[in-house]
C-alpha cells in the first residue's frame, strides 16, 4: 500500500508525489458519504453534488470499482436520496454516528473485505468540512491515498465548503473534479468503458 506522510501539512514536494500517481481502478474505492433525505435540502448547488455523484457511481460501475455508501444517523437524517440508491442497489448504506467513516467498526469492516489491494478512495458526499473531510484525514492516517471530487462535495454554505476543501489539501488528499476523475481512470476515448461512459457525460 502505497502510504503518505502522516501530518497535517505536507510540503509542495511531498504533496506533487502523492497527486502525479496516476488513478488505477484496480487500486481504487469509491466512498459516497451521506447524501441523505435531510441533509441534501440546503447543501450549496446540491443539484451539482447529485449529478456528479451519479457520474462517478455510474463510472464506478462501468470500471467495477467497488463502492461503499454511508449514512450519518439515518433514524433522524434519513435514507441516502433516491437518486444516489438506485444507482446503488447492491450496496446496504453503512449507518454510522461519528463523523467520520472510519470511526465505526462496521465501515472499517466493510473497507477491508473490499477485493484487491485498493490502496486508493475516491470521495464524494456532505458535508465537505464535517464527515467528508473527517473521514479523507482519517483514511490518510491509515496509508490511503484520497483523491476528492471538489464538484460532488459540498456543505450547507459556500464558505465551509471551501475551507473543507482548502483543509484535505492541506492534510494530502488530492483534490480534484468529477471529469478529472474519470477521464483519468478512463485514460482514452477509444477504450470500450469510455464509450459506455460518454452518453452520460454529455447530459
Amino acid at each position: 500500500m502505497s502510504r503518505v506522510p502522516e501530518n497535517d501539512s505536507l510540503s509542495p514536494s511531498d504533496y506533487a508525489e502523492v497527486a502525479r500517481q496516476a488513478l488505477d481502478e484496480e487500486r481504487c474505492a469509491l466512498l459516497v458519504v451521506d447524501i441523505q433525505e435531510k441533509l441534501l435540502p440546503p447543501i450549496f448547488r446540491k443539484e451539482q453534488l447529485v449529478r456528479n455523484a451519479q457520474l462517478l457511481i455510474r463510472a464506478a460501475e462501468i470500471l467495477k470499482i467497488p463502492a461503499l455508501v454511508t449514512t450519518q444517523y439515518s433514524r433522524r437524517l434519513g435514507n441516502t436520496v433516491a437518486e444516489i440508491a438506485s444507482l446503488l442497489p447492491q450496496a446496504n448504506a453503512i449507518d454510522k454516528d461519528k463523523f467520520s467513516c472510519f470511526g465505526g467498526d462496521m465501515f472499517c469492516a466493510a473497507l477491508k473485505r473490499v477485493p484487491g489491494n485498493r490502496n486508493t478512495l475516491l470521495l464524494c458526499g456532505i458535508e465537505s468540512h464535517i464527515c467528508v473531510m473527517q473521514t479523507a484525514l482519517a483514511a490518510l492516517r491509515e496509508g490511503y491515498i484520497v483523491h476528492v471530487a471538489s464538484d460532488a462535495v459540498s456543505s450547507r454554505t459556500e464558505w465551509n465548503w471551501k475551507i473543507g476543501l482548502e483543509r484535505m489539501r492541506a492534510s494530502g488528499a488530492v483534490i480534484s473534479s468529477t471529469e478529472m476523475m474519470i477521464y483519468e481512470l478512463m485514460r482514452s476515448s477509444a477504450s470500450p468503458a469510455f464509450k459506455h461512459m460518454l452518453p452520460f457525460l454529455k447530459t
